[in-house]
């Protein structure tokens, strides 16, 4: 069981930086894919990143150029660096990771579908103020 535990969250003026901290409790980290997730208030939960365990990363379309997702296998966490922010990028945002094996070794086929992530962390609040 891999527990993951987000920090790093706060309330910023726009156009402001934060960055976001998931820490994970398994020793086998560099096993897994690591993505972040967040969830607007009436809103859907939606994929923000994901950092592959070879390396690579994906982003949403929505943060491209403004939030940097990078790893660091030493100490079991994987961040969010987050610039030029949004008030909408207000949202509880979450850490997830996938197990990477078998045909999801190297890449997930949809890395936005939450059920292709095996463990949740509870998540940090996000507030960008206008």
């Amino acid at each position: 069981q891999v527990q993951l535990v987000e920090s790093g969250g706060g309330l910023v003026q726009a156009g402001g930086s934060l960055r976001l901290s998931c820490a994970a409790s398994e020793r086998t980290f560099r096993t897994y894919h690591m993505g972040w997730f967040r969830q607007a208030p009436g809103k859907e939960r939606e994929f923000v990143a994901i950092r592959y365990a070879i390396g690579s990363t994906d982003y949403a379309d929505s943060v491209k150029g403004r939030f940097t997702i990078s790893r660091d296998n030493a100490k079991n966490t994987v961040y969010l660096q987050m610039n030029s922010l949004k008030p909408e990028d207000t949202a509880v945002y979450y850490c997830a990771a996938a197990t990477a094996s078998g045909s999801s070794r190297y890449r997930i086929a949809d890395s936005s579908r939450q059920g292709n992530y095996d463990y949740w962390g509870q998540g940090t609040q996000v507030t960008v103020s206008s």
